[in-house]
């Protein structure tokens, strides 16, 4: 949390998309305090003045993200969760605040929350650039960011038949199991490109439509696997719903498009793809979501 009306934003839709029985969370803060050296400057007079004004600022700042954390404890646990289960911990920065949190995560956490944009809502226009940063550096650890103040009743789990896709449908049944939460696994079917002069015969182009016929087939056997995952970790069959879009031009667009039909605030999809290399530090679905997505929560499951 950075104080911004965003973060608290962020913190709430965990609040009320977790099962409060079973979850604890973390207000974590990283304050930016005035360097040490500069407040050697108070030993000349004349600096001695500025050097008062910025203790008294630094001391205000402070003061103003503890009340907001502390507003937003109260909150999360009006939201149902025990006060014993929700922790506020301010710490002074210590390398930057991005390597901050990410070293925080290593904690034994199953996930981090952040806000879509941060306090500066100009430079953040896009996607704030601590988020970024975390979604880069989160290697190993499942990140939520969070735009707007999506809904938390409904939750699009993006399908392939990766190993990444699996570990979303796992991760999904293992936070949420017990939730009232309605699952969607949707898998997007890209259109057939266009033939080139070399493959215009129907030959080749009856192939390529029997080879996206096998490719359904078998993520249909998928899907039935993740599904079956969701019930045996508690989920109601009539919560967990099976999609299959098919000829689109993208995959990213579609997923999108398919969550905001269906009235889902959040969207979980894998860091990486079926292509390891291509999709080196971040999958190319993955990132075109992020970047479409920008008033729901998007799940990166490592």
């Amino acid at each position: 949390m950075d104080g911004s009306e965003q973060s608290v934003d962020a913190a709430l839709y965990a609040a009320k998309i977790l099962p409060a029985d079973r979850a604890e969370m973390v207000l974590f803060h990283v304050l930016d305090k005035i360097p040490e050296t500069y407040w050697d400057l108070e030993k000349f007079s004349p600096y001695r003045r500025r050097v008062i004004a910025s203790h008294a600022w630094e001391m205000q700042q402070q003061q103003k993200i503890q009340d907001v954390l502390n507003r937003t404890r109260d909150a999360v646990v009006f939201a149902g969760f025990p006060e014993d289960a929700v922790k506020v911990v301010v710490q002074g920065r210590r390398v930057g605040t991005a390597r901050d949190i990410a070293f925080e995560a290593l904690q034994e956490y199953d996930g981090v929350v952040v806000g879509r944009t941060g306090t500066s809502q100009l430079k953040d226009l896009v996607m704030g650039s601590i988020a970024n940063k975390l979604v880069g550096r989160l290697e190993d650890a499942p990140i939520c960011v969070v735009g707007g103040k999506p809904e938390v009743d409904k939750l699009l789990v993006a399908m392939d038949h990766s190993p990444g896709a699996m570990k979303c449908v796992d991760y999904v049944a293992r936070m949420l199991a017990g939730s009232k939460c309605h699952v969607t696994l949707a898998h997007v079917i890209r259109a057939l490109p266009p033939m080139g002069q070399e493959a215009a015969d129907e030959g080749f182009f009856q192939a390529m439509k029997e080879e996206v016929g096998r490719a359904r087939e078998q993520m249909e056997f998928v899907m039935e696997d993740a599904r079956s995952r969701l019930l045996k970790a508690g989920f109601a069959r009539e919560k967990v719903d099976l999609r299959m879009v098919s000829d689109v031009p993208s995959r990213a667009v579609a997923l999108v498009e398919e969550a905001r039909a269906g009235g889902c605030g959040g969207i979980v999809t894998g860091r990486r793809g079926l292509s390891r290399i291509q999709e080196f530090f971040m999958g190319r679905v993955s990132n075109k979501v992020l970047q479409l997505a920008r008033d729901m929560a998007v799940w990166v499951v490592s």
